[in-house]
């Protein structure tokens, strides 16, 4: 492979490695997070979910610069507001302004949702191009695992109280470093031939790609790719609207494939990985997290190896049955091991007590409100592990608690419940844990790997940044309302209920793929454009 091609590739998808730093870094803070500023539920699920509203934003408006200016000073605009994004959540110094950065990077993550693929794709010969674009996915998984590691160590040698701060800031040294790389990359040349017309300069970069074509074989590929924009042209219908008949086909796939990317609840399951295996009874569960990052990334390399062998379909399939499995394995667990309620309500315990433990040391901000309204949920968490222990082993460490209980006394009983229930869940804690490695396993090699090539191929070019803006768009309104929504559910409902959602709307997905997904390999953009137009 050209190493020119594949600098550029890799460089452009380096927006992936912090969109998966980005996704993943939150999970070491949320915690803290809630707890210095004294959040709701409903304020915690905001604060964590408004990079997501951020990428909601930047994927509706992102075909607007990709399109208009080009994916190259779209790609370096994105860097900046990474940097910004990242440096802001750092020095926030309370939610409004923590909010706020989160979402100016989460634009930045949005866009280039739409132009790092784009671009990618567009520089790629067919027989490579599911490699190359899946550089983006890859990259995506790799911020994934850097950002478990990276939170493992800061716990590790930062203080307490500022450990989320560096969490947070580290994000600055990738952003930097592929802001300053995006100014090497070339234009996309079928951009500077279908929209800035011009051919010269997009035969130059055709030729530093293909070093082994000649002169006649270059102009035969940009005349190959003026002709199919003249054809797409020709119905002035097709080239001022989207929504049409002529491209029902790929709008609904966009938005199936984007859909179920999130409808499996790998979003959940990355942004909250330590409190889900902490639920499952994991003693140390941000060092457990670490086999998810690396899970992620070995089978998304395995996912990149294989995409252009077996094709997008087959690798879909495969992570559907492996999704199907893996969710409803958790799903009969939490719903049958009463072990498993136990350490929930002992963590939900022991998150109440800290708090106002907190609160009467002056050590984090609150308002009477928000005293009122922890003294309330402490009530509620201590009673509902009274209830939860009243029936088994743990009934004698309980049944002393009541509400004239000290709260250090009450927290220290917690705490030593969560333990020895942990202990008895023994080998089903780590039966959760490999479900949930099978779960990323089959997300990386399947929905992950593919969704952003298959997003890309699937629309005529003169469409693409728009069919693009629409996937991304699907994608992320998905996940930013999981994420908001899921701490609010998790702690009125068991964990169970979940997993079951999840599990069957990767069985409707497993329908979808089977019966009408089209396969893609091996075919260049602009015959996969034709074929859908005209089905």
């Amino acid at each position: 492979m050209n190493k020119r091609l594949l600098l550029w590739a890799v460089t452009s998808a380096l927006a992936g490695l912090l969109f998966g730093f980005d996704t993943v870094v939150i999970s070491g803070a949320e915690s803290k997070i809630q707890q210095l500023w004294s959040l709701s539920g409903t304020m915690h699920g905001l604060a964590i979910s408004a990079a997501l509203w951020g990428t909601v934003l930047g994927a509706l408006i992102g075909s607007i610069p990709t399109a208009k200016w080009g994916r190259k000073k779209t790609l370096i605009c994105n860097g900046f507001l990474f940097i910004l994004g990242a440096a802001g959540t750092a020095f926030a110094w309370n939610f409004t302004s923590f909010a706020l950065c989160r979402f100016v990077g989460g634009i930045g993550i949005g866009i280039s949702t739409i132009a790092a693929p784009l671009f990618i794709a567009e520089i790629s010969p067919a027989q490579d191009r599911g490699k190359l674009t899946g550089l983006f996915q890859f990259n995506i998984v790799f911020g994934i695992l850097l950002a478990f590691f990276s939170n493992f160590v800061i716990m590790q040698f930062a203080p307490e109280h500022t450990a989320w701060r560096w969490m947070l800031g580290i994000q600055l040294v990738p952003a930097v470093l592929y802001t300053i790389l995006c100014f090497s990359l070339p234009e996309s040349p079928r951009w500077l031939i279908t929209a800035a017309n011009k051919d010269a300069e997009a035969k130059h970069v055709f030729s530093l790609i293909n070093p082994t074509m000649n002169e006649a074989e270059l102009d035969n590929l940009v005349a190959q790719i003026k002709q199919s924009a003249i054809e797409e042209g020709k119905n002035k219908e097709t080239t001022t609207k989207f929504f049409t008949k002529r491209l029902r086909y790929p709008i609904l796939f966009a938005f199936l494939i984007a859909a179920f990317n999130q409808l499996s609840g790998i979003n959940i399951i990355l942004y909250f990985a330590p409190r889900l295996l902490g639920l499952a009874g994991m003693e140390d569960p941000v060092a457990a997290s670490i086999s998810l990052g690396v899970t992620n990334l070995i089978a998304t390399f395995i996912g990149i190896r294989l995409i252009d062998v077996l094709g997008r379909k087959t690798l879909l399939l495969i992570g559907c049955v492996g999704y199907i499995l893996s969710l409803a394995v958790c799903t009969f667990s939490f719903f049958n091991f009463s072990e498993l309620k136990v350490v929930s309500s002992s963590i939900d315990t022991v998150a109440s007590a800290q708090q106002l433990i907190n609160m009467e040391a002056g050590n984090i901000y609150f308002t009477p409100e928000d005293k009122d309204n922890a003294i309330i949920k402490y009530n509620q968490t201590r009673d509902n592990l009274i209830v939860v222990t009243a029936n088994d082993q743990f009934k004698d460490l309980t049944a002393s608690l009541d509400a004239n209980t000290p709260v250090d006394k009450v927290l220290s009983v917690a705490q030593q419940v969560k333990h020895e229930a942990s202990s008895d869940l023994g080998s089903v804690s780590f039966v959760v844990l490999i479900c949930m490695i099978v779960f990323i396993a089959s997300h990386a090699i399947g929905s992950g790997t593919i969704i952003w090539v298959f997003i890309s191929e699937i629309f005529p070019n003169d469409q693409r940044a728009k069919g693009q803006s629409l996937g991304s768009f699907t994608h992320w309104i998905f996940a930013a309302g999981l994420t908001l929504v899921f701490p609010i559910a998790i702690a009125k409902f068991d964990a169970g209920y979940m997993f079951g959602f999840f599990c069957f709307m990767m069985i409707l997905q497993l329908i979808w793929c089977k019966f009408m997904m089209p396969e893609t390999k091996g075919k260049t953009l602009e015959e996969i454009g034709a074929i859908l137009a005209n089905k």
